[in-house]
């Protein structure tokens, strides 16, 4: 196997047993918002935003500086 595949593996294997040891549930709020939910839900949701979040910022800078280099 490769490093890469273990190392991810690993990753998932540390997330999966965080998640299992989290369901209690937790409110979130949010200025004027407040929203329960089982925490479970709650990580890997902020997650995938933190993830889509980074993304959107890469491109939008990768993008600037091929502009600025052209």
């Amino acid at each position: 196997m490769k490093a890469k595949t273990i190392v991810a593996l690993v990753l998932i294997a540390l997330f999966v047993i965080i998640l299992i040891q989290n369901t209690h549930v937790v409110t979130l709020r949010l200025y004027f918002w407040k929203v329960s939910m089982s925490q479970i839900i709650l990580t890997p949701l902020t997650m995938l935003i933190g993830f889509a979040v980074g993304f959107i910022v890469a491109k939008v800078i990768g993008n600037r500086h091929k502009r600025e280099q052209k």
